[in-house]
């Protein structure tokens, strides 16, 4: 993996990392809920070089609708100003890869986040290799517990699920930025194009 900036901000973490051959030269981590706007550039600042990189690679989402556009615009406008490749990958897959990290006897497990309005964005995944399994669903807490089959359960949204089965086998989690090593190089070559996850609240008005 070339020099890579990584911008991680589609959920309630604002977080930044510089990585280089696969190995993270610094990093930032903060739960910050919201004022990704006013965090993110000046964690970018604070990384070696200004966080000066030959691509940057960026979350698309699904997560929240301003933490993404921040974090895409972020990155579009430094790949331009830097004159360097942009590409994205999915808030879920990086949950899913640092979590298959932590657990390497599991093979199949269910990402669970946070995705606003009462309900959570909710996919399976595969270990081997790392891709997902499920098409990616925004679902009410009760139908997400049920989709997620027993399987162990990881992501921001963990604790609605817990609110209805407190023995339910969850862990809440965020994504990180440092973890962007882990992703298997389709999964972190998206375009850099918002993932919403969810169909638009506002609709457009029907003329009579």
């Amino acid at each position: 993996m070339p020099r890579t900036l990584v911008i991680e901000t589609a959920t309630a973490a604002c977080s930044v990392a510089l990585i280089a051959g696969g190995s993270v030269i610094a990093a930032f981590h903060e739960e910050v809920g919201r004022g990704h706007a006013e965090r993110l550039v000046p964690m970018i600042s604070e990384l070696p070089d200004g966080g000066r990189a030959e691509r940057i690679l960026v979350d698309c989402g699904p997560g929240s609708f301003t933490g993404v556009r921040v974090g895409l615009a972020a990155a579009v406008g430094l790949g331009i100003g830097w004159g360097v490749p942009v590409h994205g990958y999915g808030s879920l897959s990086l949950v899913a890869a640092a979590a298959f990290r932590d657990d390497p006897g599991s093979e199949r497990l269910a990402v669970v986040l946070e995705g606003g309005h009462g309900q959570v964005f909710m996919q399976h995944f595969t270990a081997q290799p790392l891709e997902a399994a499920t098409p990616l669903q925004s679902l009410y807490p009760q139908d997400a517990l049920a989709a997620c089959a027993g399987l162990a359960a990881i992501g921001s949204g963990v604790p609605r699920l817990l609110a209805l089965d407190p023995a339910y086998p969850a862990r809440d989690a965020l994504p990180r930025a440092a973890d962007a090593p882990l992703l298997p190089a389709n999964a972190a070559a998206l375009p850099p194009r918002p993932i919403y996850g969810r169909a638009p609240d506002a609709k457009p008005q029907v003329r009579a």
